[in-house]
């Protein structure tokens, strides 16, 4: 089909050889209304990604390594999509099935009201049992479509911190966005949530979001549990600036959700195939502790004015 309309897609890269074809052999596969093309923002990948991504005719944008800010890197790449609408991506997510890119770019041109699209996330095949829990619990795992906003800051002040936050979900794993709306609203230079901090921009602007599950992606990591910690820790600050939310708010309810947590990630990952039960039992408590500490010294890291503008490794 030589009319089909052409849609931009922004991926971040960084070191993802081992990634990226998956990713791009589903962008390839995409059938319907709209022909896909491919820039990618590179953070000085030292593993062969660019000449994996040259060589399937992406456009590539060193931003060069270091210090990696996902919000200025985007509206860098953004700054040269000529097309009405914007796909953003990670490496490690990938499209299920050949009407994804339809059924994320449509809402769009059926509705003007609306800013944003976001998909369904699943995890990968290989997920643990842990991982799989979390998403299963997950906003952004639901099979029911939903639209947000628009919101007056009354309005949005008015919430609960995580109402806030709820009405504001959307998340660049995979999203699409209104390149008009982004004109005039470019995401925040955050090093961390640019995409919820940006929802929570547009909707306040008088915009909608919609949640698409017709769109989907499998996305989910099985990250160190140090990683874990760090990049929690980042994004509670994050989630406590912008929306005054607070999950772990004191010591001794840091104390209960470890216990709490304890208890149900050796229950999920005693479950786990013999061969790999007792690693799993080990990253399991360590998570526990981790993920709970993390939403404790966010919040406080975020009281005490302590977030970082830009973040290496997260």
């Amino acid at each position: 089909m030589n009319d089909r309309e052409s849609v931009a897609i922004v991926v971040p890269t960084f070191n993802g050889a081992k990634e990226v074809s998956r990713l791009l052999d589903a962008i390839a596969a995409q059938e319907g209304r709209f022909r896909p093309s491919v820039i990618a923002i590179d953070s000085g990948s030292a593993d062969g990604t660019v000449s994996i991504l040259q060589s399937r005719g992406v456009r590539v944008l060193p931003v060069g390594a270091g210090r990696f800010n996902h919000g200025v890197a985007r509206n860098c790449a953004l700054e040269s999509v000529a097309t009405p609408f914007a796909v953003l991506m990670v490496q490690d997510a990938v499209p299920v099935g050949p009407h994804w890119l339809e059924a994320l770019v449509t809402p769009l041109l059926e509705d003007a009201s609306l800013a944003g699209t976001w998909a369904r996330q699943l995890p990968h095949e290989e997920a643990s049992l842990i991982t799989r829990y979390y998403h299963s619990r997950w906003i952004g795992s639901a099979t029911a479509p939903r639209i947000a906003g628009p919101l007056t800051s009354a309005a949005f002040e008015g919430l609960p911190p995580a109402e806030r936050h709820a009405v504001c979900a959307f998340d660049n794993v995979c999203s699409c966005i209104r390149m008009s709306v982004w004109r005039e609203h470019p995401f925040p230079a955050a090093p961390f949530g640019e995409d919820i901090e940006w929802a929570s921009i547009v909707l306040r602007a008088g915009h909608r979001l919609a949640f698409v599950p017709d769109a989907v992606v499998q996305h989910s990591h099985e990250r160190p549990v140090s990683y874990e910690l760090r990049r929690t820790r980042l994004a509670h600050a994050r989630l406590h600036r912008l929306f005054g939310l607070s999950t772990v708010p004191s010591t001794a309810a840091l104390a209960r959700s470890v216990a709490v947590t304890v208890l149900l990630h050796f229950r999920l990952a005693a479950q786990e195939p013999g061969s790999r039960r007792g690693r799993a039992i080990a990253r399991a408590l360590g998570l526990a502790v981790a993920w709970p500490l993390g939403q404790y010294l966010g919040a406080r890291d975020s009281r005490a004015g302590r977030i970082p503008d830009s973040v290496e490794g997260v």
